[in-house]
């Protein structure tokens, strides 16, 4: 795993521990990229409570308890979805934050409205509004990254989040 990504996540369980937190994650393009970082540190089980690696529609209905109908009308990348991943997560956890990855990470499968890059997440945390967040991971012009950069990208914003939730005076 990149040092990048192994460093951030040391600082996500350092905050973490630091305010008794825990982390639960519901992962769709990233596969569970974001779980991996937090575990390949020894000692990560005191704060990541468990991940949900829900790539089709069906995982996430059926682990997270996302509405088909919300699928049906939204699309499973959109915001709408990262929310309801998030809280999901939430519920079917003992985290006090979850965080939501859904996106397009190619290089097929984009649209226009939908492109190969477009990731949303969700940052759930106990008795706080979601926070929903879109990225469009792009390289320079515009051109399209590798379905491995996407997905490297994803992970490092999650795990940005997963940060900024675990430090208070960040996350209101």
């Amino acid at each position: 795993m990149q040092d990048e990504m192994i460093t951030l996540a040391r600082r996500v369980l350092d905050a973490c521990r630091a305010r008794n937190l825990k982390i639960a994650l519901a992962e769709s393009c990233t596969g569970g990229l974001v779980a991996a970082a937090l575990t390949e540190i020894a000692g990560s089980s005191d704060v990541f409570e468990r991940g949900f690696v829900t790539y089709s529609n069906e995982a996430k209905q059926e682990m997270l308890g996302v509405p088909a109908a919300l699928i049906a009308a939204h699309g499973a990348v959109s915001p709408q979805i990262a929310e309801a991943m998030a809280l999901g997560a939430l519920d079917h956890s003992r985290a006090q934050i979850a965080l939501s990855v859904t996106g397009v990470a190619g290089p097929g499968g984009g649209s226009a409205r939908k492109p190969v890059g477009l990731v949303h997440f969700g940052l759930a945390r106990a008795e706080r509004p979601t926070l929903l967040v879109e990225k469009r991971f792009s390289g320079a012009g515009g051109a399209m990254l590798s379905r491995e950069e996407i997905r490297r990208q994803a992970a490092l914003t999650g795990l940005r989040l997963l940060l900024e939730a675990a430090e208070p005076q960040r996350y209101a």
